[in-house]
């Protein structure tokens, strides 16, 4: 057997050295639309040094997610590359202002640098998981208008972990955004804690080293974040705000770009952006970011929380009276792997069901099996009927939660190892 891991090993290293070079590509795309028109465009092309991502299973995709990347070889029209990711763009389309309103949405990806001309192809997928809009363009990477990035001045930052090498390891950043110059110390103390609280729970405990987690000390002009609902507007690195489609906390920001220009020279995979502030909220996006508030009481289980969705691609498994049915409709299998409408049930969490399970599942009532008795509980993805989580409570559900349930904890299991295997 280990002669076997060796030798897919080493063919894996040799596919990604056939095509790739150790640098990243990043690629800026604007998405734009409204409720029933989606847009792609490219924006700007640009390289960094070093690649973090993963080195093999590099056709095969980590999850289904709301968009996919399909990078090919463009003389022998190989598959050599695919990710897939969720955007903060295909959350504003299900809002009531999408219906009346076009907007755009900066969005970034990391790719691994092609050695010969590639073509590229980014698609978004519409509720029902159909392909509603895509984009085509080949990349050549001897392009002098491809920009180097990271090869001058590097944003200050320090290891809280590491596991191991740069391709044996998922490298995490943790930025700041609303700290100043002089508070840097405060920065590196929350980060600290937000890396603390992520071990905390398993499977990533279990699983420690095959992480790398750095703290980037990213400057803001102010201290705090803007909160448009008390009308404060503050300079800040990332310029993240409150109200995202105005739910108070909702926490985002609109200009990714920034955030991947402060990376720009640290390897990193998935990023953890800590809000200098106090005020609960957060907010995390598949292979985007997660973004949170580091002083409020509540942040170590949103932190965690908040990874879920960004790193995981856990869905909410929390529920408000139906407020947004159109999410996930009855005749579609959601792609995150902790909730279903039972239309594919196989393949989700039926296989860790006890025997003779009612499907729904009658609510538990005993406090020490509402996070680890699985079955198929209605209510969850926002709606109270049709959608069902695998556990009465879980930190994908409630803060009070103490771990993720038994089905969360295997799926970001089997994310770890495809990152890392």
């Amino acid at each position: 057997m280990m002669l076997q891991l060796i030798c897919m090993s080493t063919l894996a290293a040799q596919d990604f050295e056939e095509f790739f070079e150790n640098k990243t590509l990043r690629i800026d795309y604007i998405f734009s639309g409204d409720a029933t028109r989606q847009h792609i465009f490219l924006d700007a092309l640009s390289q960094t040094p070093l690649w973090a991502g993963r080195k093999h299973h590099l056709a095969e995709l980590p999850l289904a997610g709301n968009g996919e990347i399909t990078m090919k070889d463009l003389h022998s029209g190989q598959t050599i590359y695919r990710t897939s990711f969720s955007s903060l763009f295909q959350e504003w389309q299900s809002t009531e202002e999408a219906t009346r309103l076009q907007k755009s949405f900066e969005n970034t990806y990391l790719l691994p640098y092609p050695k010969k001309k590639a073509e590229v192809s980014i698609s978004l997928k519409d509720v029902h998981g159909k392909v509603c809009s895509s984009l085509t363009h080949i990349v050549d990477p001897a392009d002098i208008l491809i920009e180097k990035k990271g090869t001058k001045f590097i944003t200050p930052h320090r290891y809280l972990h590491q596991g191991g090498a740069l391709d044996q390891c998922i490298d995490v950043a943790i930025l700041a955004e609303g700290y100043t110059a002089s508070e840097s110390d405060l920065f590196y103390r929350d980060a600290a804690i937000a890396c603390e609280a992520l071990f905390e729970h398993e499977p990533f405990r279990s699983m420690k080293n095959r992480f790398n987690i750095v703290a980037v000390a990213a400057p803001s002009m102010e201290s705090g974040v803007s909160i448009p609902l008390r009308n404060e507007w503050k300079n800040t690195a990332m310029g993240s705000h409150f109200s995202t489609f105005y739910s108070d906390r909702y926490l985002t920001t609109p200009h990714v770009k920034k955030i991947h220009d402060i990376m720009a020279g640290i390897p990193y995979e998935h990023l953890i952006i800590l809000a200098n502030t106090d005020t609960y909220g957060g907010g995390g996006i598949y292979n985007s970011y997660t973004l949170t508030t580091a002083h409020h009481r509540q942040f170590r289980p949103v932190v965690v929380h908040e990874f879920g969705h960004s790193f995981g691609g856990l869905a909410d498994e929390y529920f408000y009276d139906d407020q947004y049915t159109e999410m996930y409709p009855s005749d579609t299998e959601p792609w995150e792997p902790n909730i279903t409408t039972l239309v594919d049930f196989n393949s989700k969490w039926k296989d860790m069901l006890p025997p003779d399970t009612k499907i729904p599942t009658p609510p538990v009532t005993d406090s020490q099996k509402i996070y680890t008795e699985v079955g198929v509980y209605e209510g969850g993805g926002y709606s109270s009927k049709g959608v069902y989580r695998p556990t009465m409570e879980c930190r994908m559900k409630i803060n009070e939660a103490p771990a993720f349930c038994p089905v969360c904890q295997r799926a970001l299991q089997r994310l770890i190892r495809f990152y890392t295997e």
